[in-house]
């Protein structure tokens, strides 16, 4: 039947067409341009082959492989272990939070579970790092079994290869969701001509062409099918076609020819098979340990490699992935559990503790406590390494070997929290439906509605998460008091975002967490928090006011390393601490905050949180007036949503248009979101309304969209619309909605001190006068804006003060603020703004245009992303982290940048875009 390279080269028949993608994948990375192909097809269409094929090909790049094993698909990092080793040397010239992360990964050192995305990015630095010395080819085999956590890192790393000295060609029966998107390359099946001279190379005698044709027809031009099916048949039977098998699935037939060939070997031989077949290192020593407890002598070796099933060498290696699947079915339950219980005896329990507890549990045939508790302790090694899917699963397996039915129900209840923390929300919700509630202490119940809380938020069940997350905070009051609070904490926080529905609203919640016990002394954060809220909700902003204080004070006091803000890295908790800066009209709090976010989201690799936390800081830089930079943030998050799969931001893109007075687009932004606005009561659209119509002069739209999100007093978001319903009402000359502003704005300077609020103040009250007393409060306002970071209310009092002095018909001095405001407008990029400053300038006398912002429009996005970054000073190293790239395509970007612009430095290229 000949040698495996002729097996190899036999299933090459008709591949010219793949072999030509691959090899100009090869030369692209010899050139600096690499990039990613995945292979794809059926089993047995010779996508193997076809990755020996480029190994080999490979000359003058340093070949790093590794393959997906069904049995280890839940072990985390596995797969990306396997592919890294040979170049771990090199991870001490990472930064160090990725370096730490791939170490952690890897069980090569211990620390907090690092984000698979930091992983990923650490991987991408490693392989651009080994890439410098020489090119590199990356092949992962049988991609479909890999496990979850190497399959995000690698897809993430995939998506990232342009301009690196780096092929990646991944082999996979189908793309899968992980893999959606890359370049592609689908292995079809040969040809009737090639797949009849493929057969006849193989066959030991001619064969009748009506048996051909049904061989060929039958099989799918399967090039293994092709090689495998007449195997172990006699010439009689293959010229007749009797020992053809019946029409079957492809991958059943060839496995079938599989197992057909496994009963002509000794006893001996098949159980070495098994141990292999069942062990997914690939270790040889391992193997040959498990073989001896079972008897098995090490003769058997040649009869087992002369049937070309499998390759004994430095590694073990099965001939096709479909040899292993036919080898572990076509064995017994006690064969298996015997061979298992083998390879756990022969597994170093100190250097691979984890196979170990997974092979001991596959050999229990009943409940038992000590494999159930080594699959717990192998739960804890996969938290830390920030393998959640493995957590879960080792969880599961470790409940379902637990002999006591309370402490079962216990274990099934992680396994559900770990498969809620991977993401996978109908599998917790049908683990949960296995927990036996009678036996489970009243905490655990509690836990129990909270884990189902927290999952009906993640479903946007607002009303169920509501009622569960009430539910278990009122039983966690006597039970677990801090936790309680923080459970009311979650439960009101998503009431006043309108994300749970509970009767009552978020005054209701409030009043029950009132009723909570109290925090301990000294307050946590959360404690400072929940209590702010809830008095806000329940007795008013005066009442809440100090309390709003201390908590404010308690977030800034905490670092970054501190137990109480690492424990609520969340949306949630950005949220939180971004909502009592702003009721408290803290500008430059509510920036630290937010800065504070991303840094720590960022270094953490925590890209979810990270995603929202510039979400929460482009909307301080947009009251800055630094749009540009509000813009460079939402286009981070944007390449965020793109690499992990969630949404994109919805309301800062539609905040930051409408300050930019796009009205089109704005309103084709705000329309777009006005219906689930609408249903979940968002404040954001109609503070975009208000923006975007006050800037073009449709003022009676603008103070409705303003009033409808102004008047349920939504907490922390006051302070954004106040002066948009002032402005408008002024306009309308709704002088009652004016004074309802006022004395809104009356209650919060009388209990804080903020620039920022006495500056709205100060507009509002101006808005509402005349005369000299009109003139002083303009005057106020602007001298109370002029010391705080929110420039663009600044230029709006400038605008407000000289459209008033036009009106008064004092033409020379309304020119100054004018001006201001027109000068400030256009630097800002807030176009509708600067346009309506500059009709006024104009009726003044004054015939001044103003200068447009230039654009970048020959650079693409992430171009202007970079070169933005490089003017503000940020290192290539630095902007590399922040936009989820390699150092090296940063660089190349950079030489395009340059090239474009006409530009030789990064002092003129500063110059050039400011």
């Amino acid at each position: 039947m000949g040698s495996p390279s002729d097996l190899r080269e036999g299933r090459l028949v008709g591949r010219e067409r793949e072999r030509e993608a691959l090899g100009r994948l090869l030369a692209a990375a010899r050139g600096g341009d690499g990039g990613v192909l995945v292979v794809h097809g059926d089993p047995g269409v010779g996508k193997t082959a076809l990755l020996a094929w480029t190994v080999q090909e490979a000359q003058r790049l340093r070949v790093l492989q590794t393959l997906g094993v069904e049995g280890e698909m839940e072990l985390p990092f596995a797969a990306l272990q396997q592919l890294c080793s040979p170049i771990l040397d090199r991870s001490d010239r990472l930064p160090g939070p990725r370096r730490d992360a791939l170490r952690v990964a890897f069980g090569l050192s211990a620390g907090p579970a690092p984000s698979p995305f930091l992983v990923g990015l650490a991987a991408l630095d490693l392989l651009s790092e080994a890439s410098v010395q020489e090119p590199l080819l990356a092949v992962v085999d049988d991609a479909q079994w890999l496990d979850r956590a190497s399959a995000r890192a690698l897809a993430f790393v995939a998506r990232r290869l342009q301009a690196e000295r780096i092929a990646l060609v991944v082999a996979s029966r189908d793309r899968g969701s992980a893999l959606a998107g890359l370049p592609e390359l689908r292995v079809e099946p040969l040809g009737r001509r090639d797949a009849r001279a493929l057969l006849e190379s193989v066959l030991p005698a001619r064969l009748d062409e009506h048996v051909l044709d049904r061989i060929v027809r039958e099989t799918h031009g399967n090039p293994l099918a092709l090689m495998e099916l007449p195997r172990g048949m006699t010439p009689i039977q293959l010229a007749g076609g009797f020992g053809l098998p019946p029409a079957v699935p492809l991958s059943a037939s060839i496995e079938e020819s599989f197992t057909r060939r496994l009963t002509r070997l000794p006893g001996d031989a098949r159980r070495l098979l098994l141990v292999a077949a069942a062990d997914p290192t690939g270790d040889p020593a391992v193997v040959w340990r498990a073989a001896q407890q079972l008897g098995i002598p090490e003769s058997v070796a040649d009869a087992v490699e002369g049937e070309d099933l499998l390759e004994l060498d430095v590694r073990v290696v099965f001939r096709h992935p479909l040899i292993r699947s036919a080898v572990y079915r076509s064995a017994g339950l006690r064969e298996r559990r015997a061979v298992h219980r083998a390879l756990a005896e022969a597994t170093d329990p100190e250097i691979d503790p984890d196979r170990r507890a997974w092979h001991r549990a596959q050999a229990a045939s009943t409940p038992d406590e000590d494999v159930a508790a080594e699959l717990e302790r192998s739960a804890g090694r996969a938290q830390a390494r920030g393998g959640l899917a493995a957590v879960a699963a080792f969880l599961e397996r470790a409940a379902a070997l637990t002999p006591e039915p309370a402490h079962r129900a216990r274990r099934l209840l992680a396994a559900a929290g770990a498969k809620y923390d991977a993401g996978a929300l109908e599998a917790a919700i049908e683990l949960l439906t296995g927990v036996e509630a009678g036996l489970l202490d009243e905490l655990e119940r509690a836990r129990v509605d909270l884990l189902r809380g927290q999952i009906a938020l993640e479903q946007r069940r607002g009303g169920d998460a509501g009622r569960l997350f009430l539910g278990a905070a009122r039983r966690l009051d006597t039970l677990d008091p801090q936790l309680a609070r923080e459970t009311y904490l979650e439960a009101l926080a998503g009431a006043m975002s309108s994300d749970v529905d509970v009767d009552g609203g978020a005054t209701a919640v409030a009043r029950a967490a009132r009723a909570a016990p109290p925090g301990p002394t000294p307050p946590r954060a959360v404690d400072a928090l929940l209590d702010a809220f809830a008095i806000r909700l329940t007795e008013g902003y005066a009442a809440a006011a100090p309390t709003l204080t201390r908590a404010l004070e308690l977030l800034l006091r905490a670092s970054d390393s501190d137990e109480d803000v690492g424990a609520r890295l969340s949306v949630s908790s950005s949220r939180d601490g971004n909502i009592v800066a702003l009721e408290l009209w803290d500008d430059e709090a509510l920036h630290r905050l937010a800065a504070r976010q991303v840094r720590v989201a960022r270094e953490a690799g925590a890209l979810v949180h990270l995603q929202f936390a510039l979400s929460f800081l482009a909307r301080s830089h947009m009251l800055a007036g630094d749009l540009a930079t509000a813009a460079q943030m939402i286009d981070e998050a944007d390449l965020i949503a793109d690499a992990t799969g969630n949404a994109p931001l919805v309301n800062a893109p539609m905040i930051l248009t409408a300050w930019r007075g796009h009205e089109a687009q704005a309103s084709e932004l705000i329309e777009a979101s006005s219906q689930e606005a609408a249903t979940r009561r968002w404040t954001s659209n109609n503070y975009a309304r208000a923006v975007l119509y006050n800037s073009v002069g449709r003022y009676d739209d603008a103070r409705d969209a303003a009033w409808e999100a102004f008047r349920p007093d939504p907490v922390g978001y006051g302070s954004f619309l106040v002066g948009e319903l002032a402005e408008a009402a002024a306009r309308t000359n709704d002088r009652a909605l004016l004074q309802a502003a006022l004395d809104w704005l009356t209650e919060r300077t009388g209990v804080i001190s903020s620039g920022w609020a006495l500056g709205i103040e100060a507009r509002t009250g101006a808005l509402l006068n005349e005369g000299e007393v009109a003139e002083r409060l303009y005057r106020d306002s602007i001298a109370h804006l002029t010391d705080t970071r929110v420039r663009i209310e600044l230029a709006r009092s400038q605008l407000l003060y000289g459209e008033w002095l036009r009106r008064e018909r004092r033409r020379s001095d309304a020119r100054e603020p004018l001006r201001a405001a027109m000068a400030a407008f256009t630097s800002m990029g807030a176009e509708a703004f600067a346009h309506r400053a500059e009709r006024e300038l104009r009726a003044t006398g004054e015939h001044a245009r103003p200068r447009t912002v230039e654009t970048l429009d020959q650079l693409t996005p992430q171009e202007q992303q970079i070169a933005r970054l490089a003017a503000s000073g940020t290192t290539n190293r630095e902007i590399a982290a922040q936009l989820f790239i390699a150092q090296s395509t940063v660089e190349y970007h950079l030489r395009k940048v340059f090239r474009k612009l006409d530009v030789k430095s990064r002092t003129q290229l500063a110059h050039r875009i400011s």
